[in-house]
């Protein structure tokens, strides 16, 4: 059985993963980059957007490829198993036409399809994760193709700053208060992927509902479904909230919080908050994970889970080949 706990532990290993480009000569100069990748398999890409905002950089999450793309375009197809169907349809799109292409998988079809059609590739260490918790080699991948070394330095630097005993503490706190309740995470528009990991990580290791939702625009719709009545009351009693609050954001978005935290709490819903910790948006990101990961890990001890396993996608994906 796979060691889950020894695996978030070990996390900060993964930032020291040296990537090595193959078919490197293949790869072509770009003004835009485009990272086609389902569930876990994007999650670097989404951390990355926000950390660098001049980055030209855009997530696809479907079949083929976006319209916007070009000859000034990178492609980057992102597949941790290297099967996942959405993506070999990008990727031959993109072989189809010619485009800048490079791929970052453990194997699988996609790694084949490199290799054959000589194709950039960053092949993964295989040591049986699941995507999101195989973040920390995605993303020192996503860098390497990209040629940012200063930030795969920075990262191996970062890794050995991360506060594993109080992220633990705080994530089996947090399991405590959230147990038989439906999590809903919030965060500023501006850590939006913050709130979509956490929510992609309670999914699949605990194998509960689990929701996100940002700021502003969430206070001019969602809340108002908040606004409990006597005949509503059994719809809204299973909710309990995470306020990601980061001291970067916008004052009139700490005030947003600050308000919507008081309206929920006068009707009765229990509001956590988490303050994001760190230096810079990656610190603060990487903590922040070791939290929901601390928190699965014990979540799924309290609900006899085994985290590791996915077994309703792995059913899904055998339905979808008949």
């Amino acid at each position: 059985m796979i060691d889950i706990k020894k695996i978030i532990e070990n996390f900060s290993q993964q930032f020291k993963f040296n990537p090595i480009i193959g078919n490197k000569e293949n790869l072509r100069e770009f003004k835009k980059i485009i990272v086609v990748g389902m569930g876990g398999s994007h999650l670097a890409a989404d951390l990355l957007k926000i950390a660098k905002p001049n980055l030209n950089i855009i997530i696809h999450k479907n079949y083929g490829l976006p319209a916007i793309i070009d000859n000034s375009s990178l492609i980057i197809a992102s597949s941790y198993s290297g099967d996942t169907e959405e993506t070999i349809s990008a990727f031959k799109t993109a072989l189809s036409k010619g485009l800048n292409l490079a791929v970052i998988s453990v194997g699988g079809e996609l790694l084949k399809f490199a290799k054959k059609n000589n194709i950039s590739y960053i092949q993964l260490p295989d040591v049986g994760l699941q995507p999101r918790m195989a973040l920390g080699y995605s993303l020192t991948a996503l860098l390497k193709l990209i040629g940012d070394e200063k930030e795969l330095r920075n990262l191996a630097e970062l890794a050995d700053l991360l506060d594993y005993k109080n992220c633990e503490k705080e994530g089996k706190r947090l399991a405590s208060k959230i147990i038989n309740k439906i999590p809903i995470i919030y965060s500023s528009a501006d850590n939006e992927a913050l709130a979509l990991i956490w929510k992609i990580i309670i999914n699949e290791s605990v194998k509960i509902p689990a929701f996100y939702n940002v700021f502003p625009e969430l206070n001019h719709n969602e809340m108002i479904s908040f606004d409990v009545i006597q005949s509503t009351e059994l719809l809204s009693d299973k909710f309990h909230f995470i306020f990601l609050k980061d001291k970067s954001d916008n004052q009139k978005i700490i005030k947003r919080m600050k308000l919507c935290q008081k309206l929920y709490e006068n009707r009765g819903f229990k509001v956590e908050n988490l303050d994001l910790k760190g230096n810079s948006f990656l610190e603060k990101a990487l903590n922040s994970l070791l939290i929901v990961n601390f928190c699965s890990y014990y979540l799924s001890e309290l609900y006899g889970i085994e985290p590791e396993k996915t077994p309703m996608i792995e059913e899904f994906k055998k339905m979808m080949q008949n």
